[in-house]
């Protein structure tokens, strides 16, 4: 099972003009938090060490360590134990998504779309709580 990933967002519908990876940033975000949090899995705190520091020192976003250290790919793997079961509680159950993307859309209702939002750690700082 994966959580999500870029490519299932730049089809069909995603906004002419922008870059396929804004198709993750709401992902990216939500890895930032985990990594902030420490609910990383064991694989990225053996093979992605240095990009995690970077993530935590906001020198990347969860969107550069998604891309460069996930393959675009959001899967329980990327978390540790307690970091799936909040994502299968609040990011995705199944088939169906969590409240995660009904609060991320809340927090930014004054973009066009969801794809518009920046990835920044502005932004961020917007979703965290």
């Amino acid at each position: 099972m994966t959580y999500d990933r870029i490519d299932w967002h730049t089809s069909n519908n995603f906004p002419k003009g922008l870059p396929n990876k804004n198709g993750g940033t709401h992902i990216g975000m939500f890895l930032s938090w985990i990594i902030n949090n420490n609910l990383i899995g064991e694989f990225h705190l053996v093979n992605s060490l240095e990009a995690i520091e970077k993530v935590k020192n906001r020198t990347i976003t969860g969107l550069d360590f998604l891309i460069k250290e996930c393959d675009s790919k959001f899967w329980p793997e990327d978390l540790n134990e307690e970091g799936n079961k909040f994502a299968s509680f609040y990011y995705a159950n199944g088939d169906n998504y969590g409240q995660y993307i009904d609060d991320y859309a809340e927090v930014f209702d004054n973009y066009e779309t969801l794809f518009h939002v920046e990835d920044s750690w502005d932004n961020y700082s917007r979703v965290e709580q």
